[in-house]
């Protein structure tokens, strides 16, 4: 099944040319979206949205983390180009570059680290994946890169579908994989993971949720060597014990502790 985001579908993204590229490459080789050398020699994107209740939990033991009063919701952690060659250190992002969306994005993207500032964060971001994902027209530059990416947060907007669905955080009601993804497939397609962690305790915990998506932004996309183990693992992440959460087991949507993001149930 693939979905269409109404609002994003009046500008479908293309390919930039290869010369638009080389504009940002400090190395001096040819690129082209067909080489495979080429960073933009990906097909989907992972847009993946966490859940600040359980986040702290994700962390190694020590890690300083926050959530600030104002964020209630699911947030975003990043749009991923899945499996480019790799993205250059060669389009470098100011303040300014996203000065115009500093407000939204501090409260649908922030940093949920002590140590990690709000800007830092979008920066590292846009290192690691937008400078890849640029290679579409659309996201070719920092702004374009992080508006489309508060857009898609918008559309899906999967929190209220949850609770429209009688899905809401709880410290003592676990639920089934089955009873989220129905509630969640209208909206998300047919290829989306709900990651899970595993908290002190022993128990699951929903931890994130990604979407795969095309460069058009519809859902659904699949690529090639499309395994489940392949499409699970996406880009290679810091949260190397996030994991698929397993069907066979319930597991705790917990809810948000401002004060203690860190116990959230304790």
């Amino acid at each position: 099944m693939r979905l269409v985001l109404p609002v994003l579908l009046s500008s479908v993204l293309v390919l930039v040319t290869a010369s638009d590229w080389d504009d940002h490459r400090h190395d001096g080789q040819e690129s082209s979206p067909n080489n495979d050398m080429s960073p933009c020699n990906w097909k989907c994107l992972l847009f993946t949205l966490q859940w600040p209740g359980s986040f702290c939990l994700s962390l190694s033991k020590g890690t300083g983390c926050r959530i600030p009063q104002s964020i209630n919701t699911w947030t975003i952690h990043g749009l991923w180009p899945v499996h480019p060659n790799s993205c250059c250190d060669c389009w470098h992002m100011y303040p300014s570059d996203v000065q115009e969306l500093e407000e939204e994005l501090t409260q649908h993207w922030p940093s949920l680290l002590k140590s990690k500032s709000n800007f830092h964060f979008w920066r590292d971001e846009w290192k690691k994946h937008g400078v890849c994902a640029a290679c579409a027209e659309g996201m070719n530059s920092p702004f374009k890169y992080f508006q489309i990416c508060l857009k898609l947060q918008r559309q899906l907007d999967i929190q209220k579908s949850l609770e429209d669905g009688g899905i809401t955080p709880s410290c003592q009601r676990p639920y089934k994989l089955a009873e989220v993804k129905s509630i969640l497939n209208p909206h998300l397609g047919s290829r989306y993971e709900i990651q899970c962690i595993t908290d002190d305790q022993g128990r699951e915990v929903w931890f994130q949720v990604k979407t795969s998506m095309s460069r058009n932004l519809t859902t659904s996309c699949q690529y090639h060597d499309d395994s489940e183990e392949q499409w699970s693992r996406g880009p290679r992440r810091s949260f190397s014990h996030a994991h698929p959460c397993p069907p066979q087991l319930p597991f705790y949507y917990f809810p948000i502790n401002h004060e203690q993001p860190d116990q959230p149930c304790n």
